[in-house]
């Protein structure tokens, strides 16, 4: 049996996707903390480090670091590593910008705490149903 449970977000880039759910307490920064050829979260000590964005919803509190970053989930998106959604409590200017350019969709305003690491969600727009197992 599992739980269902539907939270809703503000728009940053519209689109629907779907995968598991990678959680993350922490910030990320993409340029440097995640290999934009693999996918890979390479910063050290980071709660992720060493597991792939790749193909998941990536849902963190929000984005920190080096504009570059927004370059980063594009050269994601083309290496075919990019996540495949990204959910934020609150959405910053370097992740929106890559997400807007690498067409990933984004939501922010999220309780992410509501969210746990492997739950399968789905973002449709503002609309997250979020998929527990167990």
């Amino acid at each position: 049996m599992s739980d269902i449970i539907t939270l809703q977000g503000r728009v940053i880039r519209a689109g629907v996707a779907e995968g598991p759910a990678l959680v993350s307490t922490a910030p990320i920064g993409f340029f440097g903390g995640v290999d934009p050829d693999s996918g890979v979260v390479l910063e050290p000590g980071h709660p992720l480090h060493g597991r792939t964005v790749a193909g998941s919803v990536l849902v963190f509190p929000t984005g920190r670091g080096s504009t570059v970053g927004s370059y980063t989930l594009l050269r994601l998106q083309r290496s075919g590593h990019a996540p495949a959604a990204i959910v934020n409590i609150e959405s910053e200017a370097i992740v929106a910008v890559g997400a807007i350019i690498a067409d990933i969709p984004m939501v922010d305003r999220v309780d992410i705490a509501a969210i746990q690491d492997g739950d399968w969600v789905v973002v449709n727009d503002g609309t997250l149903v979020v998929r527990r197992q167990g």
